[in-house]
């Protein structure tokens, strides 16, 4: 199952079933759980813990120093969940003491070739990043979100929940959840109705959420009185909430 060309550090821990492929390169502190395969010339760095049944493709590179001059050596950490893809020449880098410490990625994530996620970035599950998407330091990617190719997002931003972005996006505020956004700077332009449709939301919650969009949107309120509104529509439709949750404690201000 482990390629004899390939090198890995006796003070790597993979389970039994583990395949890797020759040439790759496995540090001291990786831990990697059963069903997983690494391709050709990856190289994942420790501290990392990596699920099951993942699959990273050949010139991956898990797992390295984050790319931060305030980074000194400390011993932060890249947690991986179960049953993601990680496909070629992806770069996933720890975290750094400033945040955390820990990057970390959920499960069923389909990550295409070229992607960068940085120091700190938690990306939630059942997401796709297309080719060349990358995240900035910091950054918190919620469940179901599709990142088009080359969409670039800033440090510290948080992409709400079905959120979808078109390719080459340059994203530097909060996307509400179930939004779509294109754009440089990124604008909204409607909901991602199709996305929740295949995610089996019912017309009657659809209905809701685009009323809750002219709201925020389409209303010329303020977002504080906004918020306010939406609390109201909440209580007919509690589909809302998560919408109304993540407008409340946005971080960097919403994009308009």
């Amino acid at each position: 199952m482990i390629d004899a060309r390939a090198v890995i550090d006796p003070a790597a821990e993979l389970a039994d079933d583990v395949e890797v492929g020759p040439f790759a390169v496995i540090g001291a502190g990786v831990k990697i759980d059963s069903g997983c395969r690494i391709g050709p010339h990856a190289v994942i760095r420790g501290p990392t813990r990596i699920g099951r049944d993942n699959r990273i493709f050949q010139f991956a590179s898990i797992g390295e120093d984050p790319q931060d001059k305030k980074y000194a050596g400390e011993a932060t950490e890249l947690v991986i969940g179960n049953g993601n893809t990680i496909r070629e020449f992806v770069t996933i880098n720890r975290g750094t003491v400033q945040d955390a410490g820990v990057t970390r990625i959920g499960d069923d994530n389909w990550i295409m070739a070229y992607v960068h996620i940085a120091h700190d970035c938690e990306v939630g599950n059942h997401t796709i990043f297309a080719n060349s998407a990358s995240l900035a330091g910091h950054v918190r990617v919620e469940d179901y979100v599709i990142l088009g190719g080359f969409t670039l997002v800033h440090q510290f931003c948080t992409l709400g929940a079905h959120c979808f972005t078109a390719f080459g996006t340059a994203i530097g505020k909060d996307v509400p959840p179930y939004v779509m956004v294109s754009g440089q700077p990124g604008r909204p332009h409607g909901l991602n109705t199709e996305g929740l449709k295949r995610r089996g939301f019912s017309a009657e919650t659809l209905l809701a959420l685009k009323r809750a969009y002219r709201t925020l949107y389409r209303s010329g309120l303020g977002l504080e009185d906004a918020i306010r509104r939406l609390e109201k529509q909440t209580a007919e439709e509690p589909a809302l909430q998560p919408f109304v949750d993540f407008l409340k404690h946005q971080r960097r201000g919403i994009i308009r």
